[in-house]
């Protein structure tokens, strides 16, 4: 599993909840964090590089815990590799399906899963009469990555970026980007209580859940899986974040490398 920093721990969180036999190898790659105003080219060499570094440990699935990374590479990653490799956009588009009652669908992301339109894409492929109002807010995931996401600064900077969004008759908000759970609090107090949040993480646990099933690949022994974090950033902050998130004593290792260059 993977993301541009720590935003895929949201979906670290619910696999491990669903699934707590399953051993997660995951990486944050917090040296290049955010992906979202990065070009789609550098977005997909990026990915390419980290699936490389993942694939050494012979998982049975890759997560792209990321929707940045998801709009962008996930197509061209599943043709790379030949075992699944499972995206954040369409199960976060069939939990929003579920969940509206009045067709009026909000996504927040970051400016490149926006720009890229695939919320969009994904929901009206399944629901063609759905309305969708999108919005970037590229301001939350640093704050998110600088654990910031507790502090007076954080509730400043949700009010000011979801403030155009009031005044719009949406009833489900799709948190399009896995950093956003970890605002939820000051989104849904901004919101109000008639918006309902979509954390696209349980509905990807499910669909990991379904895959593996389906493979006859769930794990069923009794032992509890030793999980597995790198970073290619400062390990102190991933470690600090993460063990705050999951309320579990992780360790990360640091991952140096030479940064891909684009010619």
């Amino acid at each position: 599993m993977f993301d541009s920093g720590v935003g895929g721990l949201t979906v670290v969180k619910e696999v491990m909840r669903q699934l707590p036999r399953e051993k997660i190898i995951y990486f944050g790659d917090t040296a290049r964090s955010p992906y979202g105003p990065r070009s789609a080219e550098e977005v997909r060499l990026f990915t390419r590089q980290i699936v490389d570094y993942l694939i050494q440990y012979e998982p049975k699935m890759i997560v792209i815990a990321c929707n940045t990374a998801t709009a962008v590479a996930l197509e061209e990653l599943r043709a790379y590799v030949s075992i699944p490799v499972v995206g954040v956009i369409h199960p976060g588009a069939r939990a929003a399906l579920s969940a509206t009652d009045t067709g009026y669908i909000g996504v927040i992301g970051t400016d490149g899963t926006i720009k890229s339109g695939a919320y969009e894409q994904a929901l009206k492929r399944l629901n063609p009469h759905v309305e969708v109002i999108s919005r970037a807010c590229p301001n939350f995931v640093p704050l998110v990555e600088k654990g910031l996401f507790r502090s007076d600064e954080s509730w400043r900077i949700v009010s000011d970026s979801l403030d155009p969004l009031r005044n719009v008759p949406i009833d489900t908000l799709i948190l399009g980007c896995t950093h956003y759970p970890f605002l939820t609090e000051p989104i849904k107090q901004v919101m109000g209580s008639s918006v309902q949040l979509i954390n696209s993480a349980e509905e990807t646990a499910r669909e990991i859940s379904t895959i593996l099933h389906d493979k006859g690949q769930l794990a069923h022994n009794d032992v509890v899986p030793v999980h597995q974090f790198f970073c290619s950033g400062d390990p102190d902050i991933f470690q600090q974040i993460a063990r705050s998130w999951l309320g579990e004593q992780i360790h990360a290792v640091p991952v140096v490398w030479q940064m891909p260059q684009i010619i």
